[in-house]
């Protein structure tokens, strides 16, 4: 099941990326009079919190406050030849052997790859990269990625790399898989969009290097971040089921009039229950990505709404949005305007980055004018 919702998704964010481009990431909430999110290291405890996040009215964005990762090692040791498994569409493998990894390509449509790559110490082997990768320590590297996230095949090969890192949502796969016809060692990784996915994520990527200690390392840095950064925000968040906020998570499309309800094992369920809210579309019994009806919006009737920025930015910010469906706007968010947008390549990127984006969300959910 998670695996189907995973590939959905990366379809889905393949279309909301080829609508925008290669766009900067933007502040839908802003341009549209609401708040982004602090932007110091202010701990949340010490922000200036809602008194009562219900009654809050306006937008708000979800800010990224680093663009680098720390990695748990400088250059650790690995262990070649490894031989692991490389995953098929259906979850089959089968296996396959790294000589060497002087040269990765890592792409895939949130940039997870790449980063989990950096946070295990070996930045320095990556010789391109997608065009969700937004490290500045990464931002000089070759992009083998285009527009809805199309793999260019030829920029690829002129990179000589030793191996290619991906998990099939770029692509065509076909094309990627072709690379192998030319001596390039592929490989293909399961990203489950949830934080236990993260874990895994680095503990596969490890294994390609033939450094497996560095992958546990990663991965107990990511559960145990995460696990801090949820009590963190449970600290700020109401903790009485009527006073938590029922939030939906909206996937939206430009004119093509494409809206989604995410819901169970979507990767949007774990966010908002790690920032404290009641995801009204599990609530309902929704499972992974439906298209979403206004019977079922106006059912759930969320306090907030989580959207893309760019899929917000498609249908014309908030104003746009609430004209063109106004089944969302009869809802509690609708009529208070309370929507957050994040990136869309890092709102559901799940990977060593996944406490700081729930620090952002929370930020923007329960301190929408704190600086």
């Amino acid at each position: 099941m998670r695996r189907r919702v995973a590939a959905g998704l990366a379809t889905l964010l393949a279309g909301s990326l080829l609508l925008v481009g290669c766009a900067a990431p933007s502040s839908s909430a802003e341009a549209d009079g609401g708040a982004s999110a602090p932007g110091s290291n202010v701990p949340l405890a010490d922000l200036d919190t809602l008194d009562d996040p219900k009654a809050y009215e306006g937008p708000s964005t979800a800010v990224l406050q680093h663009s680098e990762i720390e990695p748990v090692a400088e250059h650790p040791a690995q262990t070649l030849p490894a031989t692991v498994p490389s995953y098929g569409v259906d979850g089959s493998s089968t296996d396959v052997t790294i000589e060497r990894t002087d040269r990765v390509v890592a792409a895939d449509l949130g940039g997870n790859i790449s980063v989990t790559v950096a946070g295990l110490g070996f930045a320095d082997s990556l010789v391109g990269v997608d065009q969700s990768t937004t490290l500045e320590s990464l931002a000089d590297l070759p992009r083998v990625t285009s527009g809805g996230h199309t793999v260019n095949a030829e920029s690829i090969i002129d990179l000589h790399p030793d191996v290619v890192i991906t998990d099939g949502s770029v692509g065509p796969r076909d094309v990627i898989e072709q690379l192998q016809d030319v001596g390039i060692t592929v490989v293909f990784v399961q990203n489950d969009p949830s934080f236990a996915g993260a874990e895994a994520l680095a503990q596969q990527i490890a294994a390609v290097y033939g450094s497996p200690e560095a992958g546990e390392q990663l991965a107990e840095r990511i559960a145990g971040e995460v696990e801090a950064k949820i009590a963190e925000i449970a600290a700020i968040a109401p903790q009485a089921d009527d006073q938590k906020l029922r939030i939906a998570f909206v996937y939206l499309r430009g004119s093509a009039g494409v809206y989604y309800l995410f819901g169970k094992e979507s990767g949007a369920d774990q966010l908002i229950e790690a920032v404290g809210g009641i995801d009204v579309a599990t609530e309902m019994g929704w499972d992974g990505m439906k298209p979403m009806t206004d019977e079922a919006l106006v059912k759930a009737n969320p306090d907030l709404i989580l959207v893309m920025s760019h899929g917000l930015e498609s249908v014309g910010g908030v104003d746009g949005l609430l004209e063109e469906k106004p089944a969302i706007a009869v809802t509690t968010a609708g009529e208070h305007r309370r929507f957050v947008d994040m990136e869309d390549g890092t709102v559901l990127s799940f990977g060593p980055r996944s406490a700081e984006i729930l620090d952002a969300l929370a930020r923007a959910v329960y301190a929408p004018e704190s600086r």
